[in-house]
């Protein structure tokens, strides 16, 4: 029996192993996403003392999601070279580092080039987890680590947007990501102690046919259609977060940035809304729920604009909701329409959605300089007037031929 057909490689559910695995790489998600985030809610803050507009502020966080964009193929194929346990370790601590760096920053040059270092070291995470569970965990407790670990990446998104902006109110924005950036150094140790020593054989290095998936599905006009969906999703939502800080903080609301940063808490929708899209994906098709999801959002978008608090607050948890419906369901289908190449089909996406946070979450911020809020929901709308349309097409793109066995 070959080593690929062996049923007991890779740890079991209830297993030490599997625990210790688990709980690694979920400490290794609250880390990693608590450091991409925590900026979002101190823009204001930075933008005021470092005396900069607040598309400059954006920045912060566009500069690293963008690095961590580009690096995402590089640090795939840079773990094959010195393996994935060893490069997630040094990505986290590394992270973490310049976490703590950061607040150090004397003016916005320098602190942009340390979260664009950042970006770089994160991305370490995302392009190795996943794949590393995959080979780790017996099959039938993949789908549960996999869970888990997104748990992760959602609790640190969340827990460093909240916790930057409550030690902000206290001791300013430099504070707030000085105990950020300490968070993640706690969690990367946890991470070192925690992980267990990898239990499957290494895999052989693939051949050069695969280079070409990347090409294969750039020209599928399906996954095409599902990376620019993507880029405009992501590209809305992140504008959203990175702006509404700023009114929320301005008459007529005028909020702490304690309770700018709770507000926060309505990310929580996103880890319903997910698995309840995948359901419904599953019972009406993907691409129903993808248009569904947008249409929710863009109404949800509009509804922000009012001048009462309580119907912003619940403009912002529906806007939640249809945006991470929508992302599931054009995750879910880029998988799908892969047959061959899925990790580069999924990299390509991955891509795009962390491209669309940079770029369009930048540009969002020359609209609120323009024409403050109205001129933000003005520009999401146009966002998600783009994804609409592209969702239409997608209901017209024909599944892909059934592809031919592989040979050997």
């Amino acid at each position: 029996m070959t080593a690929a057909a062996t049923p007991s490689v890779g740890h079991g559910r209830g297993t030490s192993g599997y625990r210790r695995l688990v709980a690694a790489v979920w400490a290794a998600g609250v880390g990693c996403f608590a450091l991409l985030y925590a900026p979002q809610a101190l823009l204001p803050l930075i933008s005021g003392d470092l005396h900069v507009p607040p598309s400059s502020a954006a920045l912060v966080v566009s500069v690293a999601t963008g690095t961590l964009a580009l690096a995402l193929l590089p640090m795939s194929y840079l773990a094959d070279r010195v393996g994935r346990t060893r490069l997630m370790t040094v990505a986290l601590v590394t992270a973490a580092v310049l976490g703590i760096a950061a607040p150090l920053a004397p003016s916005i040059e320098v602190l942009l080039l340390v979260r664009a270092a950042q970006g770089v070291a994160i991305a370490g995470l995302p392009a190795l987890a996943m794949a590393h569970l995959t080979e780790e965990v017996r099959p039938s407790g993949v789908g549960v680590a996999m869970g888990l670990y997104i748990a992760g990446n959602t609790v640190g998104g969340l827990s460093g947007r909240v916790l930057s902006s409550v030690v902000a109110d206290i001791g300013g924005w430099r504070a707030g990501l000085a105990a950020t950036g300490a968070l993640a150094l706690v969690c990367a140790v946890a991470f070192h102690l925690l992980l267990p020593p990898p239990v499957a054989r290494p895999a052989a290095p693939l051949p050069a046919a695969p280079r070409g998936h990347l090409g294969r599905h750039l020209r599928d006009p399906g996954i095409r259609l599902l990376c620019l969906t993507g880029f405009v999703l992501m590209a809305a939502f992140v504008t959203v977060y990175n702006f509404l800080g700023f009114r929320l903080l301005d008459d007529p609301f005028g909020l702490s940035p304690t309770l700018v940063g709770l507000v926060f808490l309505t990310y929580l929708a996103g880890t319903t809304s997910s698995p309840a899209a995948g359901r419904l994906g599953d019972r009406f098709g993907r691409r129903a729920v993808l248009l569904a999801g947008v249409l929710l959002t863009l109404a949800a978008a509009l509804l922000t604009l009012s001048a009462l608090l309580l119907a912003v607050l619940v403009g912002l948890v529906l806007f939640t909701i249809g945006f991470f419906a929508a992302h599931t369901s054009a995750s879910g289908m880029v998988g799908n329409r892969a047959r061959v190449g899925r990790a580069h089909a999924s990299a390509l996406y991955l891509l795009a959605y962390y491209a669309g946070s940079s770029v369009g979450g930048w540009l969002g911020g020359f609209a609120y300089e323009r024409g403050q809020w109205p001129a933000v929901v003005g520009y999401v709308a146009s966002l998600l007037l783009v994804a609409i349309g592209l969702a239409l097409l997608l209901r017209r793109t024909p599944p892909l031929p059934v592809a031919p066995p592989p040979v050997g």
